[in-house]
Parts: C-alpha cells; structure tokens; sequence
C-alpha cells in the first residue's frame, strides 16, 4: 500500500503525507469535536488527508491514580460522532483481544500500542476485524522485527497493515529515532512517524511521563525528509491541562504552522 493508497481512506489523491492527529485521550465530546474541526479545516487547505485520532482509554498508566477514561462507551460514541460529523476516518489504541470487536464497531482504524505489538493474540483479534491495523514498534524492538508482527496481520486474512514508529528506548527515561528504520519498514507496510510519542521521557521519579515538545518540529521535519508516508501527533486545545500525556502534545494553535512547513518540505522531497 502506498501513499495514495493510503490517501484514498479520505477519499484524496493528494501527494501530502496523511496526518493522524488528536488528543491523547478522549476527554469530552465538545474537546474532541472542536481538535477534530480545526485539524480538518487545516488539513483541507494544505491537501493533507487526515485522521482522528483519540485513545477511548488509557490502559498503560505509571500510577493507578492516574486518568484512564471518561468510559468506553462514552469514548467510543465520541469517537463515532467525530467520524460522522466531519466525514473522516478515526483511529483509537487497543489493550486486549476483546476490546477489537467492540472498537471495531466505532472506529476505522485500530492500533496496537507498542508494548503489546507482539502479543500475537491482541494482533490477531484486531485483523479479524478487517479494519486498518496500526502497529506501534515498540520500543525494545528493531525494525527488522516489525515485518513478523505485520505478517500476523496478513496471516490472518488482513492485508491492511500499517507500522508506526515511536522511538526506541535509551537508557531509563528517553527514547531516540533511529530514521535507519524508516526505509526498513517501509519493505513491510507503509510508515508513520509518531513524533509525540517519541519525544516522550518515561519512567520519571514522578511517576507521570515526560517530554520534550520543543523538539516536535525537529523530528517531524526530519521524519518528512526521510520519506515517512504519515505524521502521527498528539495536539490538545491547553496541553497543559490535558489529563493524559500533557507534557508532550502539540498546543492546538500550533498546528496549521507546523503542517504549512511539513507540507512545503513534502512537496520538496515529491518533486525531487
């Protein structure tokens, strides 16, 4: 599947990279539709297909006092109006075998967060679906991996797979991009960068994650120049009183910049 291929999800056929881009967590219905409505009108003016992205909830918490949901249900519904409202596709994380069926029935596309991309039952489950597949290398795994945890998806009577990379773990408490992989997983499945992600500082003393996000742009430019086929991030209206991975999210009014240089960049690297 290449980039057009990937762009005819949004009924596109535009040259632009595709954007999955929302909240880290579903927060409200009003949040949601409002990121949802600013990214489109944003999206729409640079050619950039677009998809929502919002977790419906948080399974991997450092602490269990921290935010996890509003609800699955409540979430999920949130998820399906933002998908019907503006006319995009939506994307939310999974955590076992038994949320597949249920997300399925809301959502266009279903990820596999990093930690559990090699949990061959959770992959399994989500590709019978038949939806797209999303799969986060995880931190501790080469690229070379990811065409085994791909394979699972075809295996299954899937072909629609997706690899999204997130970082890689350094030391305790960081994580670094090694854009070698790029190239690498694109032999296996089109690439999304995940730049929030990556720029995540986990494992603090705190035990609430950390991150960089002055550092957003640098590594989306890069990822851009390197011929990945999507940007993933996560932007929120007041990062800083976002109930889940607040240290690293893109503030809303921050976006249409950010996609304008992505954009200028991609159209670059198209005509070369």
């Amino acid at each position: 599947m290449n980039l057009s291929a990937l762009a005819n999800i949004t009924h596109s056929k535009s040259d632009q990279f595709l954007l999955i881009a929302g909240p880290c967590a579903i927060e409200s219905e009003n949040m949601a539709l409002k990121v949802a409505e600013t990214a489109l009108k944003i999206t729409d003016k640079l050619g950039i297909p677009y998809v929502f992205k919002g977790s419906f909830k948080k399974a991997n918490r450092s602490r269990v006092d921290s935010f996890t949901g509003i609800g699955d249900e409540k979430a999920l519904a949130i998820l399906r109006k933002v998908g019907e409202t503006f006319d995009i596709p939506t994307i939310t994380d999974i955590h076992k075998e038994s949320d597949a069926e249920m997300a399925a029935a809301y959502v266009d596309i279903l990820q596999i967060p990093a930690f559990l991309v090699r949990q061959t039952d959770l992959v399994v489950a989500a590709a019978k679906t038949q939806k797209v597949i999303n799969l986060k290398k995880g931190q501790f795994m080469g690229p070379e991996s990811m065409q085994f945890a791909v394979q699972k998806v075809i295996d299954s009577g899937n072909s629609n797979a997706w690899i999204t990379e997130r970082g890689t773990t350094f030391g305790y408490q960081d994580l670094v991009i090694d854009y070698r992989g790029i190239p690498v997983m694109r032999q296996y499945a089109p690439v999304i960068l995940d730049v929030t992600h990556s720029l995540q500082q986990p494992n603090q003393a705190s035990g609430v994650t950390g991150g960089r996000p002055a550092l957003i742009e640098t590594v989306a430019k890069a990822g851009i120049a390197v011929g990945v086929d999507g940007i993933f991030l996560e932007t929120h209206p007041d990062p800083k009183t976002a109930k889940s991975d607040g240290a690293n999210q893109l503030p809303l009014e921050r976006l249409e910049a950010l996609l304008q240089n992505l954009a200028r960049i991609r159209e670059t690297i198209v005509s070369l």
